[in-house]
């Protein structure tokens, strides 16, 4: 690589560090940014003040052909047919993937389908029956992209049309202005390593048992740009492990990193409910994992853990640093991990001179955890506890399971469990406060949802939510006082503002440049400021 391209990457990882989280106008991966905070700081247009019904509404929406549980991505002027656009793009689990004119309704940009007559999408049927994923499985995966080669890094499921089919997991790499294959892509996804007993078996990783639930992430090792993979199963069936898998983004035929997370034992999905693993400001990974044999250091199993990978030059993944739950045991018995929604890299901001780079993250119980990525705690069994930063439990137990990944603002993170009002805590001085500053009014159920900020810097603070149901409902909020509500989408008279489609799992609102953009079922909904 040219050393000034060099030169930009080290500074973008330093001005990530430097400001607030999320401040960029392009969002170019799952929660705005590497750290996975859900925040846009640059948000210059929508205020508190004009997000209201009567000034701010629904403008118009982009019909697409699937199921979208991929956060859309969003690329100021990209040049598209001799012209500049602003450009969302949408994938969908019809193996499709749009690029929309990000300001007016129409036609798309382009729109690709990375299907044959041969190859197609694959069915829940196919996969034990799970019906996470509904009718089919394409493209479930967040991509991501890389503005200074102009690509965009994805998966697609397919298998063939026979009697007995094959199953196929298929990394792309497409150009953003044309949607064109470059880069060696289409490759298919293929990985072994030795386990078992001192290494006496294979471990193969499998496409049709595995599911890439997680978002794309790119890492820069060396002087190499890596796509890296992150992998669980179709509702914990088969014969699966969790596995990170990582290739050179300017030849996708290299593959570069393959990580197991139970290589002697079984299971260990990473689920993170959509969210990409986070990447420190020296490009170590930080990733949790689900239900599975954890044996730590002993046999490299990592079960219901929270790894810190290093990316080495010799082509491991290697485990630095982690911290596995006292209770491990039972929480991996009564399917109650800490691997179903995703870690966030809490701004420098939120520590202090003892903790200064914390991540946050939780369990299925409701569970949450602070820890210090310099020392995350490791496992203490025999303790009967656990030695981190800080865990508290949010409210009632029945309430409160965890399900998704929170977002940030100023000194605040916002959690969404299930059953419960979205609620904001305050850190101080490198812990939360033990009570919530402010909550809404409203009620998440499953699976509560992903919330995202927009802010102009520490000012005009929004919380975007959408709220599960037919239709669903978009909701923004005071992000200081999480009580006042600024806008619902069934506020406007007449349903005009009305998303009009049920909400898939997971997926968090997009906001950039005035406009806030709502995947749905099979529909894009896009708001931002009326004109009169």
């Amino acid at each position: 690589m040219k050393f000034w391209l060099i030169w930009v990457f080290l500074i973008s990882i330093v001005f990530e560090g430097a400001r607030p989280a999320g401040a960029q106008p392009n969002v170019l991966t799952y929660h705005n940014n590497n750290l996975r905070t859900g925040w846009n700081a640059d948000e210059t247009v929508l205020t508190l003040q004009n997000v209201n019904w009567k000034t701010f509404g629904k403008l118009f929406t982009d019909p697409v052909d699937g199921q979208i549980y991929a956060q859309p991505l969003y690329v100021s002027r990209v040049r598209i047919h001799g012209s500049f656009y602003h450009v969302v793009y949408v994938a969908t689990e019809n193996n499709s993937v749009y690029a929309f004119n990000a300001d007016h309704a129409g036609y798309p940009l382009w729109h690709d389908r990375f299907t044959t007559r041969s190859l197609v999408p694959v069915s829940f049927k196919d996969v034990f029956g799970c019906r996470q994923i509904t009718p089919i499985i394409g493209i479930t995966d967040t991509p991501v992209i890389d503005l200074i080669t102009h690509t965009m890094y994805l998966v697609s499921m397919v298998k063939t049309v026979s009697l007995h089919p094959r199953f196929f997991q298929i990394l792309h790499a497409i150009d953003i202005r044309t949607g064109k294959e470059k880069d060696g892509g289409p490759i298919t996804i293929q990985a072994s390593i030795p386990g078992g007993v001192q290494g006496s078996r294979r471990i193969r990783f499998k496409a049709r048992v595995s599911n890439e639930r997680c978002g794309l992430f790119m890492d820069q090792i060396q002087d190499q740009s890596i796509v890296f993979t992150a992998w669980s199963s179709h509702c914990d069936q088969g014969d699966y492990h969790g596995w990170v898998i990582g290739y050179n983004a300017k030849d996708l035929h290299q593959q570069r990193y393959v990580f197991n997370v139970t290589p002697h034992g079984t299971e260990g999905s990473i689920w993170n409910s959509g969210a990409a693993p986070a990447i420190g400001a020296k490009g170590h990974i930080y990733l949790v994992t689900a239900n599975g044999t954890f044996n730590g250091f002993v046999h490299q199993d990592w079960g219901d853990s929270f790894l810190k990978l290093n990316p080495e030059s010799s082509g491991v993944l290697k485990v630095i640093d982690f911290f596995t739950p006292y209770n491990q045991s039972k929480l991996n018995e009564e399917d109650q991990d800490v691997g179903a929604g995703g870690v966030v890299l809490l701004p420098r901001s939120y520590g202090d001179s003892q903790h200064p780079h914390l991540l946050t993250g939780s369990d299925k119980t409701g569970e949450i955890y602070l820890i210090d990525c310099h020392a995350m705690g490791g496992y203490h069994e025999a303790l009967k506890e656990n030695e981190i930063v800080q865990e508290f439990h949010v409210g009632a137990r029945r309430y409160n399971a965890s399900f998704t990944t929170p977002c940030c603002f100023d000194s605040w993170v916002y959690w969404s469990m299930v059953g419960s009002p979205i609620r904001a805590y305050k850190l101080v001085r490198a812990h939360y406060a033990p009570y919530p500053t402010s909550w809404t009014p409203e009620r998440y159920a499953y699976p509560g949802c992903v919330p995202s900020i927009s802010s102009h810097g520490r000012v005009n603070g929004i919380l975007w939510a959408i709220q599960v149901g037919n239709p669903a409902i978009l909701r923004a909020y005071n992000a200081s006082n999480l009580g006042d509500e600024i806008y619902n989408s069934l506020e406007a008279p007449h349903g005009l503002d009305s998303t009009g489609a049920p909400s898939d799992k997971f997926v968090p609102p997009t906001i950039a440049q005035g406009h806030v953009y709502v995947p749905l079922q099979k529909r894009l909904v896009v708001y931002g400021l009326r004109s009169f």
